[in-house]
């Protein structure tokens, strides 16, 4: 397991769903540095939430 995020669960959260309502028409770098963040950590981030929401269909 990785170290924890430094980031609140929630900015993360509304981060990526700021990213999907881009739907394409802006890059991960840019949605980032509206955040302050790196556009790789808004792509692990959005990876993760993917995870998370395929494990959860599992069920």
């Amino acid at each position: 397991m990785g170290r924890r995020s430094p980031y609140p669960e929630e900015f993360r959260n509304d981060a990526v769903a700021l990213w999907r309502a881009a739907a394409g028409r802006r890059t991960y770098s840019a949605v980032a540095a509206a955040v302050g963040v790196t556009g790789e950590t808004l792509r692990s981030w959005v990876r993760q939430a993917d995870e998370q929401a395929s494990r959860g269909q599992g069920l």
